[in-house]
Order: structure tokens, then sequence, then C-alpha cells
């Protein structure tokens, strides 16, 4: 038996290679393509499942409810499950790799799914929320390939890799609202909602989707990059221990992160009692050592979370305000397919501009879009067509600060600490987005939509003063 095929998980076994060896040269271009196409595939997948799912979510919350203050709440139940996901996916990350993180997130949110469809088969709006949260697995994953892709990338091109998985999103993405009307005609006569079929179609994409990512993404990229800094570290004669083992707080830039702090590495005490840390906690306290020692990935992690949040809050009232100005379910479909195509198509072009021109020039850019989409959308009132545009800007805007925020946090903290600092990174950018999506509705049934989008203007003032400053420090 092959013995590589008892190790899937590896970094080691690529064809070619010597036995433990990580991939160089001619190997390791092959290995960035294969993992690019299989992510790619993987992205494709699972933007259908979210966006055929979520397309009508805050519709079906709605009627359960009976409320419209309360429709939000389920696209933030969701934002909420892929903050709660976040770290401990990160620690599965670290502790197995990608290729097991990944899988195991997309089944999670295939179980969500089927909750949901549940809740709403019986009316209830509780059961509807506990499966949005767990649904929300299935973004975290989404999210977290962007990070897949640049394990194995040069340092110049990170922000060309994240974005081309980004881009991949692009055609599930905007297949996904629009046959959100024939996934809930599918399920008529099964006692379930219309505006809850596509749940239905989402789990079987997410159970299709952990299978092509638990099967094909070998070796494992986050593995793989490990195991080849370790070799460099090992043949330059740093970070090591006198038996030849790479120190994993070499190179980590004078954040002080130690093996101790490395989720699953040597010397740290597993979860359980007596005062042991849990794999969480210890990935939560490495990204907060790592982003406390650079200004730069305190910088990126604002521009995420701020960029993801503006976009949230108002993306998830977009179609219950344009329900109030007369457009029908496929009028709604395709205002958000325009929304999905300015998130994901024209990611490869932010992060040419993120690689070519800087990464501040570009969270620079988000700000401005983001800013002229709040200004648009709250002006619409019923012009649907400008209500597009907006929601095509804000989507571009998204596509910029997260393409750009994550490049530049991935340049911001040493190999060892990436992983729990992108895992705390999506903890924080959900939170926050989690907080607006639940403020939405309210915000909305008392002042209007258009407050709504200013107040998400607004949230961009911090982010455009930081990088200036940052900017100004570095001239």
């Amino acid at each position: 038996m092959d013995k590589d095929a008892d190790a899937p998980d590896s970094a080691v076994g690529t064809p070619g290679l010597a036995p433990g060896a990580p991939p160089r040269g001619g190997e390791l271009a092959a290995l960035r393509r294969r993992t690019t196409a299989v992510l790619v595939s993987g992205q494709m997948l699972g933007g259908l499942g979210v966006t055929t799912a979520v397309t009508l979510t805050a519709v079906l919350a709605e009627d359960i409810s009976g409320s419209e203050a309360l429709a939000g709440l389920a696209s933030t139940a969701a934002v909420v499950g892929s903050a709660l996901l976040a770290l401990p996916l990160a620690s599965l990350m670290i502790a197995r790799g990608r290729r097991v993180g990944l899988s195991v997130a997309y089944l999670i949110g295939a179980v969500g799914g089927t909750v949901v469809v549940v809740g709403a088969a019986m009316g209830s709006f509780a059961l509807l929320l506990a499966g949005m949260t767990v649904f929300g697995a299935s973004n975290c994953a989404n999210l977290q390939a962007r990070y897949a892709a640049a394990d194995l990338a040069e340092p110049g091109q990170r922000a060309r890799a994240i974005s081309f998985v980004v881009w991949a999103t692009t055609i599930g993405a905007v297949l996904g609202p629009n046959i959100a009307s024939p996934a809930g005609r599918s399920v008529a006569g099964l006692g379930i909602p219309a505006s809850a079929g596509g749940f239905v179609w989402a789990t079987a994409v997410f159970l299709i989707t952990a299978a092509l990512v638990h099967l094909l993404l070998r070796p494992d990229p986050l593995l793989t990059a490990r195991a080849i800094e370790d070799a460099d570290r090992a043949t330059r004669g740093q970070g090591t221990d006198g038996t030849g083992a790479a120190s994993v707080d070499s190179g980590t830039g004078g954040t002080g992160i130690t093996e101790k702090d490395i989720p699953g590495g040597p010397g740290r005490e597993s979860s359980g009692g007596g005062g042991r840390t849990s794999a969480s906690e210890q990935s939560l306290r490495a990204g907060l050592r790592a982003v406390a020692a650079s200004a730069r990935a305190r910088l990126a992690l604002t521009a995420i979370a701020v960029s993801h949040t503006a976009m949230v809050t108002v993306m998830v009232m977009t179609p219950v305000d344009l329900g109030h100005h007369g457009a029908g379910i496929q009028l709604i479909g395709l205002v958000i397919s325009a929304h999905i195509v300015g998130m994901y198509a024209f990611s490869p072009v932010m992060g040419w501009l993120a690689d070519r021109f800087g990464r501040l020039g570009v969270i620079l850019l988000a700000v401005a879009l983001i800013g002229c989409a709040s200004a648009l959308a709250g002006t619409a009132d019923g012009d649907h067509v400008q209500s597009m545009a907006g929601l095509f800007l804000l989507g571009l805007g998204w596509s910029a600060g997260l393409v750009s925020g994550s490049a530049l946090l991935t340049d911001s903290v040493p190999q060892p600490a990436r992983p729990s600092v992108q895992g705390l990174s999506d903890l924080i950018m959900n939170a926050s987005a989690g907080v607006g999506g639940a403020l939405s509705g309210l915000v909305v049934s008392l002042a209007g939509y258009g407050w709504l989008t200013a107040l998400a203007a607004s949230l961009l003032l911090p982010v455009a003063a930081l990088t200036v400053l940052d900017l100004a420090r570095h001239r």
C-alpha cells in the first residue's frame, strides 16, 4: 500500500519529490495550479449554495416572524455563526490543514441548511434562527478559502492569488439569486415555504463541495507552506533547537509568538480541565499578540471588518426595501445578482491593483466606492435602476476592501501566526457585521432605509483616517 495514501494531509508525497522533501521549483508551481483549481471549483459551488439560500432569507424571516424589524435577524444569525466558527476553524486548520477545516465547515453548513428547512416547515422562527447560525459555517468556509490560496503564493502575488479565488465565487453567486425561484417551486407540495427552497438545494451543494475539497485538496497548502518555511530555516541554520527542527517563533518580527501560542504546536496544552487552554483560546491569543505587534495588521483588520459590516448592513435590508417599492422576486434577484457581480467578478482587478500599486491605495478605493454606493442606494426611493447601481458599487467596494485588506493582513504577520490572525479577522468582521445586520431591521423600521445607508457610510471614516495616517508616516 502507498504510504502517502495513509497521510493525505502531509506536505510530502508530491509526485517527483524525494520522500519528506517539500515541493520546489516546477513541482511547487504545479502544486499552486492544482490547489488553485480545487479552490476555484469549491468556491463556485460554495457561492452557489450560499446565495441560492440567502437571496430570500429576509423575506422568509419576515413571513415567519410577521415583523419587518425582525427580518434582518435571520441573515444576522448566519453572520454570527460565521463569527463563532472562525477561531475553532482556524485552530482545526492549524492542527490538520486547510483541507480538513474547509470540508468540515461545509458539512456543518449542510446541517444548518437542513435545520432552516425544518424550521420553515414548522413555522418556527427560533428554529430558523438556530439553523441560520449553523448555516453560517458555509460562509466561513468560503471566506477562509481565500487564505488557502495565499498559503503558497509568492509575496508579490498574494493579492492576486486571493482575488482569483474570490472571483471564482462569481459564477455560483450570480446564478444563485436567479435560481431561487425554481428552487422554491421544487418544494411545492412538500409543506415547505417557497422562500426556503433555496436551503434544500444549498444543503445538497454543500455536501458535494465538502466531498470535492476532502478528496482533491492534497497535499494540503497550509501544511506544505509550513514545511517549506521550516526547511528554509533549517537550511539557513536559523530557528533550530539543536535537533534540526525549525522553531516556530523565528522570523516573527518581534511579535513574541512562541510554539506555545500556536494551537497544535509543540509544547501546547490540550483543552480540558486543570487550567489547560483550549485550541480556540490559544488561537485567539496568538492572533491578538501578532496583531498588537503590527500597526498595519490592525489597519488591515479594520478595513476588512468595516468593508464587510457596511456591505452586510445595507445588503440584508435591500430586498425588503425593494419589496416595499413594488419589486417582485425576479427583480430582487436581478438587483442582488448585480451586487454579487460587483463583489466577485472584478476581484482580480482589485488583486492586480493591490499588488501593483499597494494595498493602502486600494483600501482608499474601497472607502470611496462604498461611500458612493451608500449614497446611491439610500436615495433611490423606488428607482430600481439606481438601487441596482448602488448595490453593484457596494459589492465592488467590498471586493476592494476584502482583497487588499486580506493581502495586507497576510503580509503583516509571520507565517506561524497567519492562520490565527486570519481566524481572528473573520471573527471580528463577522461579529461586526452581525451587529450591523441585527440593527438594520430596527433602523429601517424606525428611521427608514436612507438612514441605514447613511449610518453604514459613516463607518468608513476611521478606515480613511487610519489609511491616510499610515501613508503619511511612510512617505
